[in-house]
């Protein structure tokens, strides 16, 4: 295993941080006057600059490292998943967007509120800030996870605590001061940035084997690892095959893209409901090459270990860190790559994290404000609006405290559960996901349900995925492994039908 950061390392992260420094001082200076202002930039904001940032946020640490990851051990089928982002971003940009911008919205559960009533909207609200917490604590958790790795070469709590800080800093830099247009903004920095560090390690990784593209391509597909549509069905066991891409992944990108306040309020700071339309489309058509980008490393890391005739690796790949499983990219930083470009590689990481951070935290405050503090006060005589615009930046600082502390448990909770509970955490949001699903496929097709019936079905649906988890199954004696995609589906078809039995509106 390399040394720790090396002199050069450590310019090109502290250039990294002196930029974001500058930048975050300067983004600062925006003027805000409203929460419309801070939470949606007044519906102002670029077409493009928004698909950049939606794509920024649908990246993190865990696709940095994890994208790699599954082309090194499998093939290039994720890229289906990417296929169902396209078809769920065409739904939600010609279905769900011109209901968003019909009322006005600041936050998609706004529409729940205009169609079952207020205390709906407060329910799915308070649903995504549940699922929010635990899911976005456990992504920054990964995020300083590898950087405790690289910077400190161990992880030991107190390194992994000082990550946490750098990211939670780093994030509020930009969240706290500027609002959404801050954050936006942002995103086209950390964007440009972690995409740079993966052209990087590609190109590194290229030249370091030591043979021509054809042969590449050749050795590859002999050995099964360029198959991109998997078209045969395993029953309900999951993966990226034809057939979860058109149901599970589907409803899950459906939910990302629409029901998730965290990707669609910058969507929602367009200018129009047809400017927002096309940041998501623009969005995931930058995001398959990105997406591409990392898979290629992950088949060019395999031909690196599994071929030493092309590479020249001595020795075997053990990808056991203090204790934790790190994935194959995580193992080539650590053990291969050389000075300077650890530190480009780290910067990008960093940036990876900041991108899906920042956001969070203005996504979270607009909902507990908007959602749910600023109905609450004014049904208690109101206030001046600079009290709810103070009220949105005191929320920025409270979910940046809570998420540090959720990412801090997850530490140990990994630890003391042999990381199960991990995976529960990463997936809660998805669990939310269902009952939200439901909920809104029967607010847009049907004229069912009432404010009782979203509770029970957001419920409903968290519990039905819950319950088909394969440790929660145990349990009872059941051994059924269901795949996530299915468990999806049905807890989507249980919180609809949940809201079926709600009268006619």
């Amino acid at each position: 295993m390399h040394s720790a950061f090396t002199s050069i390392d450590w310019m090109i992260f502290g250039s990294y941080f002196l930029i974001l420094i500058l930048t975050s001082v300067i983004l600062s200076r925006v003027k805000l006057e409203t929460t419309r202002d801070y939470f949606v930039g007044s519906n102002s904001m670029p077409m493009l600059a928004v698909a950049i940032s939606v794509l920024a946020t649908s990246q993190s640490a865990a696709t940095f490292l994890g994208g790699p990851e599954y082309s090194y051990g499998k093939d290039l089928t994720f890229l289906g998943f990417y296929f169902s982002a396209f078809v769920a971003v065409i739904f939600v940009a010609y279905v769900l967007i011109p209901r968003f911008y019909a009322i006005n919205a600041v936050t998609v559960y706004e529409l729940l509120e205009k169609r079952y009533g207020s205390r709906a909207k407060k329910q799915a609200g308070v649903m995504f800030l549940i699922g929010r917490l635990f899911a976005s604590g456990a992504r920054l958790y990964i995020g300083a996870l590898a950087i405790s790795m690289i910077l400190f070469m161990d992880i030991a709590p107190t390194h992994i605590a000082i990550s946490i800080v750098i990211l939670m800093l780093g994030a509020l830099a930009y969240t706290y001061y500027g609002g959404i247009k801050s954050v936006i903004l942002s995103d086209i920095i950390q964007a440009v940035t972690y995409i740079g560090a993966a052209i990087a390690v590609l190109v590194y990784l290229y030249y370091s084997l030591h043979t021509d593209f054809s042969t590449m391509v050749d050795i590859l597909g002999k050995e099964g690892k360029l198959t991109v549509l998997n078209v045969t069905f395993n029953g309900f066991k999951g993966g990226f095959n034809l057939y979860t891409i058109l149901a599970g992944w589907l409803l899950l990108n459906i939910a990302a893209y629409g029901l998730d306040q965290d990707m669609t309020q910058r969507v929602l700071s367009c200018k129009n409901k047809t400017e927002g339309a096309k940041s998501l489309i623009y969005s995931i058509v930058f995001t398959i090459p990105v997406a591409l980008l990392f898979l290629v490393i992950g088949l060019l890391l395999y031909l690196y270990y599994h071929h030493p005739e092309l590479s020249g690796f001595e020795g075997t790949v053990d990808k056991n860190f203090q204790g934790d499983k790190i994935t194959i990219m995580m193992y080539y930083i650590l053990n291969e790559m050389p000075e300077g470009l650890r530190g480009l590689v780290t910067v990008g990481a960093i940036a990876a994290a900041l991108s899906s951070t920042n956001s969070v935290l203005g996504a979270m405050s607009s909902v507990a404000v908007e959602d749910l503090y600023r109905p609450w006060k004014v049904a208690r005589g109101g206030a001046a609006e600079t009290h709810f615009l103070k009220a949105g930046k005191m929320g920025v600082l409270l979910f940046a405290l809570l998420l540090s502390l959720m990412a801090m448990l997850s530490y140990y909770w990994q630890h003391a559960t042999d990381s199960h509970l991990l995976t529960f955490a990463l997936g809660v949001m998805a669990f939310a996901y269902a009952g939200l699903l439901g909920v809104y496929f029967a607010a847009v097709f049907t004229k069912r349900g009432s404010e009782k019936t979203v509770l029970w079905a957001l419920i409903g649906g968290f519990v039905t995925v819950l319950f088909l988890q394969s440790y929660v199954l145990a349990m009872f004696g059941i051994e059924w492994k269901i795949g996530f995609s299915w468990q999806l589906v049905l807890g989507t078809a249980v919180s609809f039908g949940v809201m079926m039995l709600g009268g006619k509106r």
